[in-house]
């Protein structure tokens, strides 16, 4: 029986030193050492022995059993341990290399718009003007030739303020039509501008929210028709949206501030899963438009006799929204950083919806 033990040990061993994996290791543990291996099955032959036998042969048997299974523990922490060595060679990161660029922030596609469009307009000789969100009447409505019982002046659609000691109230601007108040009232004609800006009314869905944007441009000055306005318009929306010629139609309408009064709608495709600007033969509503109505130059100051000019809004979020395939104005204002990661641009540097050409 010992000769027995001293084989079964010289060939276990040899079978571990040839066991290069943990796999193999396993194998052989299991083989030698589990309920049917060959260890075991010594054990299992103790009880038809003398006491004097099993005194000989357990302890060898369970010493070979002891050694085997600390050789076969120790080659796997070895394989283990050199497995992990060969990964952390092949993975191991060089620190010399420079690290991974990571975007540090992106361009909201309506500060996007407000440069582009403040842009275009400087181009063709518009400076841009500012004012601020919270108005009086006077600049927002009367100037503007609003009647004393325009729906425009009721709370649902207009945001007022608390009536101050001598009843006047202050309001969040309707439009950004104040800011061209303000400029004829302070400056002389010849006067081009753009005026950008937040604007508020008591509305919100799909394509409405209490907060959203616009651009309105003015140009007063002698001579000026229909004909010039209908060239800077056609001029920026095809420029805008990048196509050779934008083809407009006006349809008549009535705003207090401009008589006569339009509407523009450019041609358009909507066959497609896109809308194509510039083709086709469908129709999208724009902007509104008009010339400067005589009432609101005498409140200005500006002889209606000697001067003409003409005034035209845009909403910066729909134009957004248009151009860049963006499906829910909603989503403008709900501060999602993967929606901005999607939608938004790369910032070469700070934009400014002021800057015109002075980048």
């Amino acid at each position: 029986m010992t000769t027995n033990i001293d084989e079964l040990e010289t060939q276990l061993f040899a079978q571990l030193e040839s066991a290069n994996d943990e796999q193999a290791l396993e194998d052989l543990r299991v083989n030698a050492l589990g309920k049917k291996g060959s260890v075991s099955e010594l054990l299992k032959g103790l009880g038809g022995m003398s006491p004097e036998q099993r005194q000989e042969f357990g302890p060898k048997v369970n010493g070979l059993k002891t050694k085997l299974n600390d050789l076969i523990n120790a080659k796997k922490n070895n394989l283990q341990e050199a497995a992990l060595e060969a990964r952390l060679l092949s993975e191991r990161i060089d620190v010399t290399l420079p690290a991974t660029p990571r975007r540090a922030g992106s361009i909201h596609p309506i500060m996007q718009v407000f440069e582009e469009v403040s842009t275009i307009f400087a181009d063709m000789g518009f400076a841009v003007k500012e004012g601020p969100d919270i108005e009086d009447d006077f600049h927002n409505f009367t100037a503007l030739n609003f009647p004393e019982k325009h729906p425009a002046r009721d709370m649902h659609d207009t945001f007022f303020m608390q009536p101050s000691e001598d009843g006047t109230r202050k309001l969040l601007r309707t439009h950004t039509s104040p800011v061209q108040i303000r400029t004829m009232t302070s400056e002389k004609p010849p006067i081009r501008i753009v005026a950008p800006g937040r604007t508020y009314r008591c509305d919100f869905d799909q394509t409405h929210t209490p907060m959203f944007h616009q651009i309105e441009g003015l140009v007063i000055e002698e001579g000026v028709h229909m004909g010039h306005l209908k060239g800077v318009l056609m001029e920026f929306l095809a420029r805008f949206f990048e196509v050779e010629e934008a083809a407009v139609r006006f349809r008549p309408h009535h705003f207090p501030f401009t008589e006569p009064s339009a509407e523009v709608d450019v041609r358009c495709d909507r066959s497609g899963k896109e809308l194509k600007i510039g083709t086709g033969n469908d129709w999208l509503e724009i902007l509104g438009c008009g010339m400067v109505h005589p009432n609101v130059l005498r409140a200005c100051g500006i002889d209606p006799d000697v001067y003409q000019g003409f005034a035209f809004g845009l909403g910066i979020d729909r134009l957004a929204m248009l151009k860049y395939g963006i499906p829910d104005l909603r989503n403008m204002f709900e501060s999602d950083v993967r929606w901005l990661e999607h939608f938004g641009f790369e910032a070469f540097f700070a934009p400014s919806i002021t800057s015109g050409l002075s980048r």
